[in-house]
């Protein structure tokens, strides 16, 4: 066996280095004159590296996430079979030798012989028209892959990436030929979420430095995937304003000092309960839900409102019921309650269901505002960031006053933007004027 060939990266144009993105060969294949090799990736554009002969690969010397410059050795090939390699089978009809022709033929021969030899050792002097990818026209895949696709028959619109970058990769192609022969979708195969966002490519974060893996808590595990959905499936919307609760805030101070005996002292989010659950029922489009036909909407006639909870094992939302009937100590006093239960996981099932608005309280932490995940199947979510004191101008001066930051996430299908700012000037009035909570 004589020593194999090396073949080398041709001209790659004006680009030092390329990554190569995909490895189309293995040790042992066979290949043919102009197979590809391997798919190389710059800035804007993929192209496949053809084979410059034929024969049997010895060594692939590059490996997915290289740089190579022109020149560098990709492959170790074999050549002893490369002209039949390269030259299809064909059938030969029987014939009777003709001594007139023996000379000619080993002469023809002879000529083959060189041609094959000039060409093995030959490299084309530059690479195949590159695939552009801008505009996102096309899928994002190698030729060689897109050839693929053609001779099987596969759409490659339709077929899921697994590569780098959403790369369709030739195993996506066969996965998604054999889960179409067997009546089996390649998308819900390939994507458990059926959304068809790429996944997020593997990191090695060890290469950097050192790293802890730690597990998701139960609760993450549970609300993850919850919210993930929801963020796909619902057009959130944020609306922010800001409420005075200048007034309220004097007035809460009040009611806790005469109430010192009571089982958990009255916090600003028991009035901002007492103001969503007046909102909600000017409002009753806010406590609803999309039919699973997406056609309905499903009103409800009563109003229980759900209070994100921060614990150790993350975000757990329980439910207050009957929020309307309820006064502000009661609230509070569940509102206590239920966020001791949360924090010892002594919840039951029934204290997380039958939510129809979540408010997720942020004030005693910080921040100006942020953009709450609605808690589907509910519409709205209500996030409240931390009181802070503002120079507000009343006509004549600036005077101090203690502002609140809402932020309320709607379901664009359900709401819309008027709407939303109609229900949050709503709750600011109510949370404004505390007289009006009576009403």
């Amino acid at each position: 066996m004589t020593d194999p060939k090396e073949i080398g990266l041709p001209d790659i144009g004006d680009f030092e280095s390329v990554d190569v993105i995909e490895i189309l060969v293995a040790p042992g294949d066979e290949i043919k004159a102009e197979d590809p090799l391997i798919t190389l990736e710059s800035d804007k554009a993929t192209m496949d590296v053809p084979a410059p002969f034929g024969g049997i690969v010895r060594q692939v010397t590059v490996k997915v996430g290289d740089k190579v410059a022109q020149g560098a050795v990709i492959a170790l090939v074999d050549s002893e079979s490369g002209t039949a390699a390269a030259t299809p089978e064909q059938p030969v009809p029987a014939q009777t030798p003709d001594p007139d022709a023996i000379a000619t033929d080993s002469t023809d021969s002879q000529t083959t012989q060189t041609v094959a030899e000039q060409a093995a050792h030959r490299s084309p002097p530059s690479l195949p028209p590159p695939v552009e990818r801008s505009g996102g026209a096309l899928p994002h895949a190698s030729p060689a892959a897109r050839r693929f696709a053609r001779e099987l028959g596969a759409d490659l619109r339709t077929v899921r990436g697994s590569g780098p970058k959403g790369r369709i990769l030739k195993q996506d192609i066969q996965d998604y030929v054999k889960n179409a022969l067997s009546g089996t979708s390649a998308q819900t195969v390939n994507d458990t979420s059926a959304s068809g966002i790429p996944p997020v490519p593997q990191v090695d974060y060890s290469r950097w430095g050192e790293i802890d893996v730690q597990p998701l808590s139960r609760i993450q595990k549970r609300s993850g995937p919850h919210l993930h959905r929801a963020w796909l499936n619902i057009p959130h919307v944020t609306h922010f304003d800001d409420a005075d609760i200048t007034e309220l805030e004097a007035f809460r101070q009040s009611l806790n000092a005469d109430t010192q005996e009571s089982t958990a002292s009255i916090t600003p989010l028991a009035f901002t309960l007492k103001a969503l659950a007046g909102a909600v029922r000017q409002f009753p489009k806010f406590n609803s839900s999309l039919a699973d036909d997406g056609e309905h909407l499903v009103l409800r006639k009563y109003c229980n409102i759900g209070i994100a909870v921060d614990t150790a094992d993350g975000l757990i939302v329980p439910v207050i019921r009957d929020v309307p009937v309820k006064g502000l100590i009661q609230l509070a006093a569940e509102m206590n309650e239920l966020s001791r239960k949360a924090r010892s996981g002594a919840l039951e099932p029934e204290d997380l269901q039958a939510g129809c608005i979540t408010v997720s309280n942020l004030g005693g932490i910080g921040g100006v505002a942020f953009t709450p995940i609605i808690n589907s199947p509910e519409v709205a979510i209500l996030g409240v960031a931390r009181a802070r004191m503002t120079p507000v101008w009343d006509g004549h001066d600036f005077r101090p006053r203690l502002m609140l930051p809402l932020s309320l996430s709607y379901d664009h299908r359900v709401i819309d933007g008027a709407e939303a700012a109609r229900f949050t000037v709503f709750i600011r009035e109510l949370l404004e004027d505390t007289r009006r909570l009576l009403l």
